[in-house]
């Protein structure tokens, strides 16, 4: 039996029962994976996907003329930051794509499918990505474009990274996508960081994200500006790599301290 993984739950979706997706089941289970059937109906996955970490979805020709359960999926898996793994032909994932963007599918699966090797792959995404191992998100917001994807490439390796050039860019980000962490710039045309921090104080979607200053202004005159606004740090835009990685780190660490009591 393989290890046992702590937390992770995976979703087996197809239109039509089949010995392969049971037997995949099977041994998800015997790896101590939490697994379950869903048909490919909305019905059905609304009552499972939103604790699910990894969506396997058994392609077919059917699922071309169900596209709003291919919708409904692909919403879920930009939502919930979810993995998808796809066990299709090659005519088949064609079609998917055009319906799922290709980067959203975690992994391609051709039939016929090696079912040890993919339930190794299962263990090892959700090894990786369940619990207080998964990614966080971070968007950028920042007009200066050279400096902003220099922090990008600072994080990208570490974090999912989103970026926006100002604040309506930024609202329109965290409407379609979660994020854990803003670092936002202080002084931005149109709206500057207050407003937007502001912004994203007053509406209960976003409300709880932190967010955290990158800004050029140390003075203490504009850091008591933005202390009723209760951001999580303020940070100097002089700050380098490893400090900020380090800034980062400590932060998750103690939010995830303070999530287990």
């Amino acid at each position: 039996m393989e290890q046992q993984i702590e937390g992770g739950k995976v979703l087996i979706v197809r239109v039509a029962d089949s010995f392969l997706a049971k037997s995949l089941m099977t041994k998800l289970e015997e790896a101590g994976i939490d697994t379950v059937f869903a048909h490919a109906e909305i019905k059905d996955l609304e009552a499972h996907l939103e604790k699910t970490e990894l969506v396997i979805l058994f392609a077919s020709e059917e699922l071309e003329e169900m596209p709003e359960t291919m919708v409904y999926i692909k919403d879920s898996l930009i939502d919930r930051e979810q993995g998808l793994i796809l066990i299709s032909e090659e005519e088949e994932y064609d079609a998917v794509r055009k319906m799922i963007p290709e980067q959203l599918i975690t992994q391609w699966e051709k039939r016929p499918v090696d079912i040890d090797r993919l339930v190794k792959n299962v263990c090892s995404y959700l090894d990786e990505n369940s619990g207080e191992k998964r990614k966080k998100t971070v968007l950028i917001v920042d007009d200066d474009i050279t400096y902003m994807r220099t922090v990008f490439e600072w994080l990208k390796g570490k974090y999912h990274v989103g970026m926006a050039a100002n604040g309506v860019q930024a609202i329109s980000y965290l409407a379609k996508n979660k994020a854990d962490l803003v670092l936002l710039d202080y002084e931005m045309p149109i709206a500057n960081g207050p407003q937007v921090l502001s912004m994203l104080k007053s509406d209960s979607e976003t409300e709880e994200i932190p967010v955290m200053f990158l800004t050029g202004h140390g003075d203490r005159e504009s850091v008591l500006s933005v202390v009723g606004l209760s951001p999580v740090d303020y940070l100097l835009k002089t700050i380098d790599k490893d400090t900020l990685l380090k800034k980062l780190d400590d932060f998750f660490a103690k939010e995830n301290a303070v999530k287990r009591g």
